[in-house]
């Protein structure tokens, strides 16, 4: 886990210019990082700095040391606690809605997965797909009207929420288990 001043750190690389309008905050950024450890498509430093701010290339000075040293901490610890048989734990807000922090967090792991969709279902398709709903349907990305009647309803959102640690693991053991 990051520390509150890695993830001040963090959140200041995210949040300056000139992509700071377009970039996650630290739970999408989170939900990045934490897609490209339990999918298929393990994302570069680099990658994961262009879906996390939304530009097109990282900065011509590169992508800045403090945010490669937090992403690569932050996938060593998911790796590691899903290699120990450990559900992935989502990063709580210290203040403010944990709805909007879950939101943000599944819409940076759905923009992840959306990247690299070929990879992601070119094996398992269905069981990635059903895997994939409680994410899929708390971003919040998509219009489709049953998503919106979960999003809506208190409990089954907290039902949905509930169910990502588990789809978290499942989806790592899919992926990265031994045949």
């Amino acid at each position: 886990m990051l520390s509150n001043a890695e993830i001040e750190a963090v959140e200041d690389i995210l949040f300056a210019e000139p992509w700071g309008d377009d970039a996650l905050d630290f739970f999408g950024l989170h939900g990045v990082i934490c897609a490209s450890v339990v999918g298929p498509a393990a994302l570069q430093v680099a990658d994961v700095f262009r879906l996390a701010t939304g530009v097109d290339q990282p900065p011509p000075a590169g992508v800045p040391e403090v945010f490669s040293q937090a992403v690569e901490k932050l996938a060593d610890s998911m790796r590691s606690a899903l290699d120990m048989g450990l559900p992935l734990e989502l990063p709580e807000p210290e203040d403010g809605d944990p709805m909007n922090a879950l939101e943000n967090w599944c819409a940076g792991f759905v923009d992840t997965f959306l990247e690299n969709e070929e990879q992601w279902l070119e094996i398992h398709e269905e069981d990635t797909a059903n895997l994939l709903v409680p994410m899929m349907t708390l971003s919040g990305l998509f219009d489709d009207e049953d998503f919106q009647k979960v999003r809506e309803s208190e409990k089954l959102s907290k039902q949905m929420a509930d169910a990502i640690p588990d789809s978290l693991t499942d989806l790592y053991l899919l992926f990265h288990a031994p045949a």
